[in-house]
């Protein structure tokens, strides 16, 4: 039996092979909202041009209402026998209504027809994913908020460098997921093009309006040109790289919770809502949440690499290859939406050690940096030497066992002579922390500002 899709050409049916790596219906069914989508705006816009009966539209667009709702309600058999979301659809419009089916698709290919499905399902994946990036920023600012005083390591090399607050580091991320969303913004922009009206690859010679269906897709305009349309696939590799490098956002704060949780950090513990145990072990808690999200990653970075071997050697126009760019981007965005939910869960439930914190703090000698600024600010010692002076006071610390805020006015003048007993007050976490109060430093008032500022620029839209 030859296929109805394309069976002008062919005496015979595919094998049973060839139908089987030739559909997608199990996949790019979920397409199936924004191909009725754009087979309405299609239809009416071959109705208004007069190249549709308007009672022919009229049995089109009802045809299609009952297919959404019976997609919707569950009862809707796809067939593989089909080969896509467009011709299951066409193909059960054709039983609803007869012979007016076979004319929805004059002046429309499945090349810009999946083209222009697939961007609008993108499209609203960008949208989707904003509000769960929007989501975490305002959970982490809501806990930078509640640890703005929170006194903790800052760390070079995974080496205790300089304190800083907890609420600062978690502002940190609240930067990186805006730029994330910056990302996919920008993708977004440069989707919104509207490849309907393409046809196969040249375009049509029918009368058509692509302003109209542009306009009723809310697309900004008609892509310019018709090989480009229908053999783009940017847009879906945009959407994977800016996912690829959230997923590493995601990825370097899990890692932080996996640190930070250890019985040899002790900063945070998670509840029972997002920790497992061990099957062999009584004591163990185990961040498996966090871990999971950090491994994730992998999954999204294959998806973009595997997308970009895809596509690299195709000659203009279509080839079936396209056909496998649907899955990674599926795929991804499941991933994505679930290691937001997750990581948005997780910085809500963790709580946070402040005395283990505070005692990590001062751990390491890191107010030194503070005695080598007291240095030039106070004596006007060129920083290098202030800095080799700091170093052996440091030194002296380590011979003595003790912390820097804890050698004496002897022990800093034995170091050199302009070491006072005043360079003592610079040496405490506290004073270490209240002293960085340049624009973007950790000094708790300007924390306090950051997080007033964080929440007008990105939390907003969300409060309006």
């Amino acid at each position: 039996m030859t296929s109805r899709i394309w069976g002008g050409r062919f005496s015979g049916g595919p094998s049973d092979i060839m139908e089987a790596i030739n559909a997608s219906i199990d996949f790019d069914k979920r397409l199936a909202k924004q191909d009725i989508r754009g087979s309405r705006a299609h239809c009416a816009m071959l109705v208004k041009q007069g190249l549709l009966a308007k009672a022919d539209g009229d049995a089109i667009m009802d045809g299609l209402l009952k297919i959404e709702k019976s997609i919707s309600e569950g009862t809707f058999a796809f067939k593989r026998a089909l080969e896509d979301i467009h011709m299951n659809i066409e193909g059960r419009l054709t039983d609803l209504i007869g012979e007016p089916a076979g004319r929805l698709h004059t002046a429309r290919s499945r090349n810009d027809q999946v083209a222009t499905d697939f961007r609008l399902w993108v499209r609203a994946a960008v949208d989707s994913l904003d509000e769960h990036m929007q989501a975490l920023q305002a959970t982490l600012i809501d806990k930078a908020e509640t640890h703005v005083d929170t006194v903790m390591p800052g760390f070079t090399h995974l080496q205790a460098a300089q304190p800083v607050t907890f609420g600062h580091h978690l502002l940190a991320y609240v930067e990186m997921i805006g730029r994330d969303r910056g990302r996919f913004s920008d993708a977004r922009t440069r989707m919104n093009e509207s490849p309907l009206g393409a046809g196969a690859m040249a375009g049509t010679s029918f009368a058509i309006d692509r302003d109209q269906t542009s306009t009723e897709l809310e697309f900004d305009r008609p892509m310019a040109n018709s090989l480009d349309a229908v053999s783009d696939r940017d847009f879906a590799l945009e959407f994977l790289s800016s996912a690829s490098i959230l997923s590493v956002h995601l990825s370097r704060l899990a890692e932080e919770l996996v640190i930070w949780a250890s019985a040899q950090f002790g900063f945070v513990s998670f509840t029972d809502a997002f920790s497992t145990g061990s099957s062999m072990m009584p004591q163990k808690r185990n961040p498996d949440a966090a871990e999971l999200v950090r491994g994730k990653v992998g999954r999204i970075i294959g998806a973009l690499t595997g997308l970009l071997i895809v596509v690299k050697g195709l000659p203009l126009t279509y080839s079936k290859d396209m056909q496998e760019d649907k899955e990674p981007v599926f795929a991804t965005f499941d991933t994505l939406e679930l290691c937001l939910a997750a990581m948005t869960g997780m910085i809500d439930d963790i709580a946070v050690n402040k005395d283990r914190m505070r005692a990590a703090a001062g751990a390491g000698h890191t107010t030194a940096t503070d005695l080598a600024d007291w240095l030039v600010q106070s004596k006007d010692v060129p920083f290098r030497e202030a800095h080799h002076i700091a170093g052996q006071a440091v030194k002296t610390a380590e011979e003595k066992s003790c912390g820097l805020e804890n050698l004496t006015e002897g022990d800093l003048q034995s170091v050199d002579d302009r070491l006072t007993a005043d360079a003592l007050k610079v040496l405490s976490v506290e004073a270490s922390i209240t002293s960085r109060s340049s624009y973007g430093g950790t000094a708790p008032d300007n924390v306090r500002a950051q997080i007033a500022a964080a929440r007008d620029r990105f939390l907003k839209s969300a409060e309006a």
